[in-house]
């Protein structure tokens, strides 16, 4: 799973886009896109004719982009907006993310990532971020191999009020009502659907690897194969939830990432695997205990000012439950699912560190930025790293992670983690999401109105 991946000599990025124009000659569109501070793709869609001059010239995107919250409102408190003239910066192709989209006709493709006009890297773009994080790690001779697990839902599209309603099984027209993690047989009743996926992600080179039914009526995860560019593997995340999300249309079902549709149901998770390899491919966890404990003492002690990145948004907060299989505390352990940090059973060399306390609600580069980091400061400082939690972490006293949405910005503001991602990048999230905050607990709710309009 972790050998080493051989070398491909580079093309340039035109050769690579004359090549897929030929290849598809009845293209018409090309949707050109990038992730948001939300995960939230936005973008443009071009004729096919311009997408060579787009290959060398780049496609201009104003930098407010990553200032926009989850309901596309502009948060001037970034910076990013008027502030600065909303002006303009350059994204370039990622040409490794052409290809051709399967639900929609003679219409391809394509990541960007966001430059200022001299060439660099633009601070805010959460892309440039992780790239940022990753050279520090090359200097150390370390390169991360990673793998992406989503878990989601499927509801049935046709509820009412949006209230999450799960689907009626494609066979029997029943509608799911029970949890049934591993079952085969909701897997078959789904078989169409996953098969779709599948297709969908060979055509658009997106390796995903296992599906499974997970712990509620509905609710599936799929992962995606190891890969040695982290950069790649959080494209293929942010390629395969699109993939997800329009394959469930196609069968009239509505796929949610959001961390907790159901209060009585697990919420959805984003579980991340890292090891650590050297130049050869060598994977240096399983050789050299040292630096897997000074790593998991790096997440540790930065998980409580993660959890603002990990926990994006106020229904991410709910997911945090006990008996939910989701972790309350930092603490780790071997092949133990209630902690949130578990290095998984299996031969040495390929042990790693499954990281389990981010929502799929997330932005997957951001998540990789901060965990990255976090693992580059404990092998820099070469913190201690505590004891192995076994059995039930609950029972196992352990730092408590924020609970709740304020909290976590508080934890998140002016910490070590702010300043090893940048302070430039983390004011523009924290304002971003301090707003969204701020707008969500102005809201009077019906719950409110419910309970207390008549009764005080």
């Amino acid at each position: 799973m972790l050998k080493h991946q051989p070398q491909i000599q580079p093309i340039s990025m035109l050769q690579q886009v004359e090549d897929f124009l030929a290849a598809h000659p009845q293209l018409e569109s090309i949707d050109l896109m990038l992730s948001d501070m939300n995960g939230v793709i936005r973008g443009k869609r071009i004729e096919a004719a311009s997408l060579a001059k787009i290959a060398q010239e780049g496609m201009c995107l104003p930098a407010s982009v990553f200032a926009l919250d989850i309901c596309g409102d502009t948060v001037e408190q970034t910076g990013l907006g008027f502030e600065q003239g909303d002006g303009d910066r350059i994204c370039h192709l990622l040409p490794h993310s052409l290809s051709m989209i399967p639900w929609k006709k003679n219409a391809a493709q394509a990541l960007l990532t966001m430059h200022e006009v001299d060439g660099s890297p633009f601070f805010a773009d959460p892309r440039q971020l992780l790239s940022k994080v990753l050279q520090g790690l090359h200097q150390q001779n370390l390169f991360p191999c990673v793998a992406i697990e989503w878990e989601f839902y499927l509801l049935d599209a046709r509820s009412e009020n949006r209230q999450p309603q799960a689907p009626l099984l494609p066979k029997s027209q029943q509608r799911m009502q029970q949890t049934q993690v591993y079952s085969l047989d909701e897997l078959d009743e789904f078989d169409e659907f996953i098969r779709d996926i599948q297709d969908y992600c060979h055509t658009q080179n997106i390796p995903s690897d296992n599906v499974i039914a997970e712990y509620a009526p509905g609710q599936f995860e799929v992962t995606l194969q190891h890969q040695h560019d982290p950069l790649l593997a959080c494209d293929q995340a942010i390629l395969l939830k699109r993939a997800i999300k329009a394959v469930a249309k196609q069968h009239g079902y509505l796929a949610t990432f959001m961390a907790k549709p159901y209060a009585e149901h697990s919420g959805n998770g984003c579980h991340v695997h890292i090891s650590m390899l050297d130049k050869q491919g060598h994977n240096r966890f399983s050789t050299e205990q040292s630096l897997l404990e000074f790593a998991l003492a790096g997440l540790l002690d930065t998980m409580p000012q993660a959890i603002a990145l990990l926990a994006p948004n106020a229904n991410s907060y709910r997911r945090f439950q006990p008996d939910m299989f989701v972790p309350l505390q930092a603490d780790w352990g071997w092949d133990n699912r209630t902690v949130a940090l578990r290095i998984p059973s299996g031969s040495t060399e390929n042990t790693r560190i499954e990281h389990r306390v981010a929502g799929a609600d997330c932005n997957p580069y951001i998540v990789m930025s901060a965990l990255l980091a976090g693992i580059t400061h404990g092998i820099e400082q070469q913190l201690d790293c505590p004891k192995a939690v076994s059995g039930d972490a609950s029972k196992v006293p352990a730092p408590a992670l924020p609970s709740s949405w304020q909290q976590a910005l508080a934890e998140f503001e002016h910490s070590t983690l702010w300043s090893l991602l940048g302070a430039d990048f983390s004011h523009v999230y924290h304002a971003n999401k301090l707003n969204e905050w701020q707008r969500f607990e102005a809201q009077v709710t019906p719950l409110e109105q419910q309970w207390y309009q008549q009764m005080v």
